[in-house]
């Protein structure tokens, strides 16, 4: 009998504890989130992380963030309900949007809406600042692109070489690279591996500041026009796993970062709102060269 009632009163505190629980924490899962690994992985670890805990704050359910080794495997954790949303660029925000019906671009960077490129070149080609694009002095060289699905590292840049020489990148140069991401492209250019590279021109200006650019061996030689690029992205089934409303609240939470240490993380100075219908130039030029179905 006393066996019994020990069982007995150890069930009942079990019960009792778990009525201490918040109803969130039983309720609904983690909320997991990832981002375009399009620089290098330490900083995007950092930055993240710190955004992580904020959410969790802010949000009130447990946040995670997931690192990706690739463009593609951050479009592929976001179809696959691995993450419930995403800082992506605008290529794999659109390939990411379309594939779940009712997912929305929610917030972008003050500035995201127009981005650009930079082309960079080592000093070993001659080749200085144009106004416009350079192709008779990039042509025949060596050329990297970023990351194949990069919207700054390739969508847009291919798109501009073809409107300048009327040639694709492989007909246009004597090669043509992917390195991978925008830190790379700076690496491979500066050391000669490729003479002409192009890349975001935010992580230009960041390693530019940093040190990690030697003038010397390598300098911009066009800038691009711009277009729109970076943005959070929330699945269509949000609210459903959620709760009502809760794509609003996270949306809000966003906009409502004012904390410039908390935006110097993104090299932005605020964010702005987002929405589908700013990324359609985006989907345009992505169905015309293929990247988009």
């Amino acid at each position: 009998m006393r066996r019994r009632s020990f069982i007995l009163a150890a069930g009942a505190m079990v019960c009792g504890l778990s009525l201490l629980v918040p109803v969130h924490a039983q309720q609904k899962p983690a909320l997991v989130f990832t981002a375009i690994p399009d620089e290098d992985e330490t900083r995007l670890v950092e930055r993240f992380s710190i955004y992580a805990k904020y959410f969790e704050e802010k949000l009130g359910v447990q946040v995670k963030y997931l690192p990706v080794k690739s463009y593609p495997a951050a479009v592929t954790a976001f179809t696959n309900n691995q993450v419930q949303f995403a800082w992506f660029g605008g290529l794999t925000g659109v390939q990411a949007r379309l594939s779940i019906p009712g997912s929305e671009a929610i917030a972008q960077g003050e500035g995201d809406n127009t981005f650009k490129s930079y082309f960079i070149a080592h000093k070993s080609t001659s080749i200085d600042q144009n106004k416009e694009f350079p192709k008779q002095q990039t042509q025949g060289k060596t050329f990297t692109f970023g990351a194949r699905a990069s919207t700054s590292g390739r969508l847009f840049p291919e798109h501009y070489i073809r409107q300048a020489t009327g040639k694709s990148p492989e007909d246009h140069f004597a090669r043509v690279g992917y390195s991978g991401d925008h830190s790379k492209t700076i690496q491979l250019v500066q050391s000669g591996a490729f003479q002409i590279g192009v890349v975001n021109y935010l992580v230009w200006d960041q390693e530019l500041k940093s040190g990690k650019i030697d003038p010397k061996s390598v300098n911009v030689i066009w800038e691009t026009p711009t277009y729109p690029d970076y943005h959070w992205v929330v699945r269509g089934d949000m609210d459903a796993v959620y709760g009502a409303g809760f794509k609003d609240k996270l949306k809000a939470t966003i906009l409502g970062i004012t904390d410039p240490k908390m935006l110097a993380i993104f090299d932005r100075t605020k964010f702005i709102e987002a929405r589908n219908s700013d990324y359609k130039i985006i989907e345009d030029v992505g169905k015309s060269s293929g990247l988009i179905n």
